[in-house]
Order: structure tokens, then sequence, then C-alpha cells
């Protein structure tokens, strides 16, 4: 009679925790060095850049699509922007227009935090027309706008004067076809962004 002799073979099926204690102190080391890289007040403006401008751009379309004015106005006390479907086109919020309320995003506000101005375009806000107490801007409907002008917005901490003037983000509108553009404050210049 012949004994077959069985040969386990011992296949890993995880991590010791030796290993795993291993990778957690490496991991530790690259974020000690990282963290200072990351600058998340600048993410937080680059989003409020891209949030207003996306709010404008879409305030453009509205009105071609709907065949009356939509207002743009910049509530700077309340860091937010309000959207008018200004239904009947007279310039003002009347009984049973829709206003919708957007505020920027968290810690972010109007302002040049230092930046220096770009030609032509004073600050915070260089939109001369104002609903109430607001400045603001109306999209017509043949896709124009009222005004040629622009939106500053900054970081908190470049508000508050400590030296930030790169996190200044401006949204550009013209007049005749209400292009919306984006520029960045590259101290001392301007350079456009996407």
């Amino acid at each position: 009679m012949e004994t077959q002799m069985t040969r386990r073979t011992s296949i890993p099926r995880g991590f010791t925790l030796i290993e795993m204690l291993i990778t957690l102190v490496v991991l530790g080391i690259v974020v000690t060095f990282v963290r200072d890289k990351i600058d998340l007040a600048k993410f937080a403006v680059d989003s409020g850049m891209q949030s207003v401008g996306t709010i404008l751009q879409a305030a453009q379309r509205q009105a071609v699509a709907r065949q009356h004015n939509i207002i743009v106005a910049f509530d700077v006390a309340n860091e937010a922007l309000r959207v008018v479907d200004d239904s009947n086109n007279s310039g003002t919020i009347t009984p049973g227009e829709h206003v919708r309320v957007i505020p920027l995003p968290d810690k972010v506000v109007y302002g040049l935090g230092g930046a220096t101005i770009m030609s032509g375009i004073p600050g915070p806000i260089s939109f001369q027309k104002t609903m109430g107490s607001w400045p603001c801007v109306t999209f017509h409907r043949d896709g124009s706008a009222s005004e040629a002008g622009g939106i500053y917005i900054t970081s908190l901490r470049a508000a508050a004067g400590t030296g930030y003037p790169g996190d200044t983000r401006l949204i550009q509108t013209a007049r005749a076809s209400a292009r919306v553009s984006f520029w960045r404050a590259s101290p001392p210049n301007w350079v456009r962004s996407f």
C-alpha cells in the first residue's frame, strides 16, 4: 500500500501587523511634508470663481431662452448672488417673480484682497447699475448684458490683509455678447484662467 503524503503550502492571506505599522508610519511622514504644500484657500476661491461664472453664463442663456430679462445682483453684505427672473422686464423685483439666493462658497468673499486692480475694472464689483442697494447686471433676451464689468472674489485670509494677493480672482462680463472671462491674480499681473 502506498502512502501519499500531502504537502501543505502556505499562502499569505493578508498583511502582518508589522507591515501595517510600517505603512502607517511612512504615510504619516509623507503627509507631514505635503500638508503645507496644499493650499485649500486657493481651491475654494477657484471653486467660487467657477460658481459665479457659471451663474452668469446660465443667467444669460435663460434670458435668451425665456425671452425676458434675468437680473443678477451682488449682495456684498451677505456674500451672495441674487438671480431674479424679471418676467415683466421692469428692472425691479415684483410680486410673483422668482428670486434665487445663491451664497458664495465657504471662506470666499467679494473683494480685491491686496491684488492690484485690473485696468478698467475697479473693484470689488464694477457694475454701476443697482437693484435696491445691490450692484447688478441685467442679461437681456437678445443675449447681451446691460453693461461690461467684473466681480473680484478672494479668500477670507486675503481679505484680512495678511499678504495673499494671489488668492484673488476676477470674473469679467462683456456687454455685447455677455461673454464671461476668468482671471487669476498673479502679482503684479493678471493671468487668464480656463
